[in-house]
């Protein structure tokens, strides 16, 4: 016990030292914080978003071989995974009020061939995850065994197409239950891309990055590689990065706390209805979270709804929660992996974190 709690305190002295850099970071913050990470490998790195009443701080560790030092990594890139889906979905709410779809049109009007067994999925089933779509396509294993730890670099557009039209088989009918399906997620970013005839990225970047000066997020790699911070699999190892192909609305994004910052900004403005679009319930589920469109919605203590989304890859983890009302928000990227089995803290720390903002 009292070796434990030698290493707590040294983790919290140097928690202290880096937040007189960056984000003043209270007794109670340095205490949860110093709990999560230390468990982690050497070499993980946590790059945090503190906004509290409007007010962007930022917050950056590294876990060395005795302690955790601090580092200015809020312009550092880390993959997000699924906080991608939130992108997706807001590019689906830009369509809507461009007048370009419906939410309830349903995506075979758009995709050009035709859904196995007449299947009939709209746009807000994938952005909601109503689809009855599985989490993934049949076909994807065989891809994902020729580059395990890319497991999404060989699914291409061809072998979705194949998957839709001549395999697909729902595990619920569309609009009964909602189940978390990544498949969903790429495909609503497949059929976007398809209406506009433009790639994601430049969805992206035309839709959204340019719009709230996102000028270090991107799908591409090669932009950002000197300000990428690697990822590390379960063991501590640096690993490969994920490159989701035709699959990228649901989780290729790259992004920094910086970007995601002025993200969880522009939701508190309610002059962007395209975001306010992404936060109306779509989905009521009084076993579990409600969700818009893209984001799910957690229950506070305090009375609050966070608008929430989390990402894992093989090399990070990240978890993005939003209190509208108080213009709050924890943003979090890590390069701990998805597989770690620890890896669910670092919600529960964005949620514990959440809880000492100013109300």
């Amino acid at each position: 016990m009292k070796i434990k709690a030698l290493i707590t305190g040294f983790l919290l002295l140097n928690i202290a030292l880096a937040s007189s850099q960056t984000h003043n970071v209270t007794d109670a913050q340095q205490k949860l914080i110093a709990e999560t990470i230390k468990g982690f490998p050497v070499g993980t790195q946590v790059s945090f978003a503190f906004i509290e009443n409007g007010a962007v701080t930022f917050y950056g560790l590294k876990q060395e071989k005795d302690s955790m030092v601090p580092i200015s990594n809020h312009r550092n890139n880390f993959e997000i995974g699924s906080i991608t889906k939130v992108f997706t979905s807001t590019l689906l709410a830009d369509f809507v009020l461009e007048g370009k779809v419906k939410l309830d049109d349903p995506i075979n009007n758009y995709i050009g061939f035709p859904l196995k067994d007449s299947i009939r999925i709209s746009f807000k089933q994938l952005a909601n995850h109503t689809s009855g779509l599985p989490r993934m396509p049949a076909n994807f294993a065989v891809s994902a065994m020729l580059s395990p730890n890319n497991p999404f670099k060989n699914y291409d557009a061809g072998k979705l197409k194949k998957y839709l039209a001549d395999e697909l088989k729902l595990d619920s009918e569309p609009g009964r239950n909602s189940v978390y399906s990544n498949l969903g997620a790429g495909l609503l970013g497949y059929v976007l891309c398809e209406i506009a005839d433009q790639d994601y990225e430049t969805l992206l970047q035309r839709y959204i990055f340019s719009r709230y000066n996102m000028n270090n997020s991107t799908t591409l790699r090669d932009k950002i590689a000197q300000h990428l911070v690697k990822g590390l699999n379960a063991k501590g190892e640096e690993t490969s990065n994920w490159d989701l192909s035709v699959l990228v609305g649901a989780g290729g994004i790259l992004s920094t706390t910086e970007d995601l910052s002025k993200f969880a900004l522009a939701q508190f403005d309610p002059a962007n209805k395209e975001l306010e679009l992404t936060r109306v319930k779509t989905w009521m589920n009084p076993a579990g979270l409600d969700i818009g469109l893209g984001w799910h919605f957690v229950k506070s203590k305090i009375g609050a709804e966070w608008p929430w989304h989390n990402g894992g890859t093989g090399g990070y983890t990240s978890s993005m929660a939003l209190d509208i009302g108080r213009r709050n928000a924890i943003i979090m990227l890590t390069n701990i992996s998805a597989y770690h089995p620890n890896s669910k803290r670092i919600d529960e720390l964005c949620f514990a974190l959440m809880k000492t903002l100013k109300q």
